[in-house]
C-alpha cells in the first residue's frame, strides 16, 4: 500500500486531515486495483454492477461481487482506514502528557 508521506509541522491541521480525507478514495481505489489485479476501468464497472435475479428461479440472487472480492474488499478499506487512523495520531493528544507545561 502506498504510505502517506508526513506533512511539515506547521501545516494547518484542518487542511492536513481534509487533504488525508480527500485522497482517501483515490488510495483506497489503487489498492484495490493492485489487490484484485483490475484496471481502474474494472474497478469503476464492478462498481456499477447490482446483484440480479436468476431468470431460472425467482428466488435466486447473482451476486455481482464474489465473496473473495467482497472479503478483499473489507479487507482493503480497513488496512486503508487504519493508515489514515495512524497518520492522525500525530494531532490526537498523548495520555500522561501535559501540552501546555507551565
Amino acid at each position: 500500500m502506498k504510505k502517506i508521506p508526513p506533512t511539515p509541522e506547521f501545516v494547518n491541521m484542518l487542511q492536513d486531515i481534509h487533504s488525508q480525507l480527500a485522497e482517501f478514495p483515490v488510495v483506497f481505489r489503487e489498492h484495490i486495483c493492485e489487490e484484485c489485479a483490475w484496471s481502474i476501468p474494472t474497478f469503476y464497472r464492478k462498481m456499477r454492477a447490482v446483484d440480479k435475479q436468476s431468470e431460472s428461479g425467482k428466488n435466486k440472487i447473482i451476486p455481482a461481487l464474489s465473496n473473495a472480492e467482497r472479503e478483499k474488499i473489507i479487507a482493503v478499506v480497513d488496512e486503508v482506514f487504519q493508515s489514515l487512523w495512524t497518520y492522525c495520531d500525530k494531532y490526537r493528544k498523548k495520555p500522561g502528557k501535559d501540552p501546555d507545561p507551565k
